[in-house]
């Protein structure tokens, strides 16, 4: 992710199902208001002070990450002591109740995590099979990857993509080979916004000729 530092001004960032483990590049993304990074390797809760100053960030959803722990009060408690400022936590309300307890509860992050033992890539399945691993991450793409990139795409003013063309994108595809793909779909998308409309028509163009290109192929092989 760390593209990010280069996107200042994007608002909404999804990498759910990536293998995530370091928030740092996101605190230069000054005007984010919601960030997706459910099922990652997210090992510390302490990652949390990467978005502590960011002013406008009102969603997260961080939940089946190893830093949630086993109790979830506490891991609730300690985000919202630390993001007082959301409006959402895993797709659940913010109330003003829990705002109040979580100043009890919660822990106070006052530092960045000491070290990582998991980098951001492709890391192996642990505590299954790949093949459980690569079915279980096929669906969490459809039934997430597809809602939050179509979320992107309707902030970029863009037509949602359709589930039947998501899931044809890649059916046999590679764990890793798929959140590579889809890592790069979602930078694309969220460089995008930042084209004025010059730089948009060029963007036209290059995806005209791309299609173009990839239309005559199929006929000739057909």
């Amino acid at each position: 992710i760390s593209i990010c530092r280069d996107l200042p001004n994007v608002e909404v960032i999804t990498f759910s199902v990536n293998g995530i483990s370091d928030l740092k590049p996101l605190n230069q993304c000054q005007n984010l208001s919601e960030l997706y990074l459910r099922k990652n390797n997210i090992a510390s809760l302490n990652e949390l002070f990467y978005l502590k100053n960011l002013p406008r960030l009102r969603v997260l959803w961080l939940s089946e990450n190893p830093c949630c722990g086993s109790d979830p009060h506490r891991y609730r408690m300690t985000v919202l002591r630390n993001l007082p400022s959301l409006q959402k936590l895993d797709n659940q309300a913010v109330t003003e109740e829990e705002l109040s307890q979580a100043l009890v509860d919660g822990e106070e992050i006052t530092a960045p995590p000491a070290g990582r033992n998991v980098e951001n890539g492709c890391p192996e399945p642990a505590g299954s099979s790949a093949a459980e691993s690569t079915t279980e991450t096929e669906s969490e793409l459809l039934n997430f990857s597809l809602e939050e990139t179509n979320k992107i795409r309707e902030e970029l003013g863009m037509k949602p993509v359709p589930r039947d063309k998501f899931s044809s994108f890649s059916p046999r595809e590679t764990d890793c080979n798929r959140k590579t793909r889809n890592n790069v779909l979602n930078a694309i998308l969220l460089l995008t916004k930042e084209l004025d409309a010059e730089g948009l028509e060029i963007v036209q163009q290059t995806v005209g000729r791309r299609l173009q290109a990839f239309r005559k192929k199929e006929l000739q092989e057909e």
